[in-house]
């Protein structure tokens, strides 16, 4: 398994079904429309120009060997020296899902963050991913708060 920087149109195409499944996501952890919609514009505006990321964003396609089995985002999160990192999304496609490309992509990500002199690696996941959160903490991982909300509408 290989990282590979995506560019050009498979950002666009990546972009697009990116954007639905961080909706279907939000939906699903609780989210309503309206705020989900919301936290996408925020996302869209400040991260991406015109569809194409800034400066800090990085964005790669997940190999095992010529064939594409996911996708990973990472950004620098500080201006001073780029000390701590941000995974935005990780992606094993679901045909090769179960067969350790997550953890190989989530080392990957902590391989590359090292090579740019990054010391901490950050992410969020949601609650009702618990495939996701076995990983993270299988991997070390520490919880850093826990948001909880209950609808009563």
């Amino acid at each position: 398994m290989h990282l590979e920087p995506k560019f050009g149109s498979n950002v666009r195409s990546w972009l697009s079904s990116m954007w639905t499944d961080y909706l279907d996501q939000l939906l699903e952890a609780g989210f309503s429309e309206r705020e989900a919609s919301l936290n996408i514009e925020r996302n869209k505006s400040s991260l991406f120009v015109d569809g194409v990321p800034n400066d800090d964003q990085r964005l790669f396609d997940v190999m095992d060997d010529d064939v594409l089995v996911g996708s990973l985002w990472l950004a620098k999160m500080d201006d001073q020296g780029a000390h701590e990192w941000f995974v935005y999304d990780v992606v094993i496609d679901q045909a090769f899902r179960g067969r350790g490309f997550g953890r190989s992509t989530m080392q990957a990500a902590e391989d590359y963050v090292r090579s740019q002199g990054g010391t901490k690696l950050t992410l969020n996941v949601f609650g009702p991913n618990l495939v996701a959160r076995g990983l993270y903490e299988s991997m070390g991982y520490s919880v850093l708060a826990v948001g909880m909300r209950k609808n009563l509408n």
